[in-house]
């Protein structure tokens, strides 16, 4: 397993390090045959009106599956501990989830990638342009999946919203978490 930690106005000093790596192998020692990678993300916010300025991400690659976790707080080492109690739950739920459907024949998301060539009359004269504030821009492999697992998901990526190809019907959808509770999910329409 691949243990990558970056800063972001911090100093990462040998005991920051030290103490990270400590506290997420202990949180994955469990799950390391599922573990490719893992990446925290440590950073210090400079506005003195955010109380909880020392924010940890760890985001953990397994088995084609992304699970991430964030926390923040006064003090660095208490995010850490945080954040990480935080991924060993998820990955226990990851791994019991597995475990569920593969007692039940069901395929993994992994298992459903199929290179597709693009239809020439769908990108023809076309250019991507983005906006000029774009900070970020992301490729992901996206194998069909059904409602429920893109759900099973959202909850492992600990985001707003989940990017996926329909099983049902091949086309991009996106799950999202409602304000006032519940799920939300966006299908494209013909114009």
């Amino acid at each position: 397993m691949k243990l990558l930690i970056q800063g972001n106005n911090i100093t990462l000093t040998d005991a920051i390090n030290d103490y990270v790596q400590q506290k997420l192998d202990k949180s994955i020692k469990h799950f390391e045959t599922l573990i490719t990678k893992v990446e925290a993300h440590l950073s210090v916010e400079r506005n003195p009106r955010i109380s909880n300025n020392q924010k940890v991400e760890v985001t953990v690659y397994a088995n084609g599956s992304v699970i991430r976790a964030q926390e923040s707080s006064e003090t660095l080492y208490a995010s850490v501990d945080m954040v990480a109690d935080k991924i060993a739950r998820q990955l226990r739920k990851y791994k019991e989830r597995l475990l569920d459907h593969k007692d039940k024949g069901h395929l993994k998301p992994g298992d459903l990638v199929t290179e597709e060539t693009i239809n020439e009359s769908l990108v023809d004269n076309l250019t991507a342009v983005l906006p000029t504030n774009v900070v970020r821009t992301k490729h992901f492999v996206m194998p069909a999946m059904t409602i429920e697992q893109a759900l099973e998901n959202l909850q492992l990526v600990d985001h707003d919203f989940y990017m996926f190809r329909n099983h049902r019907t091949n086309e991009i959808n996106v799950i999202y978490k409602r304000n006032h509770g519940g799920y939300g999910v966006i299908h494209p329409r013909p114009a």
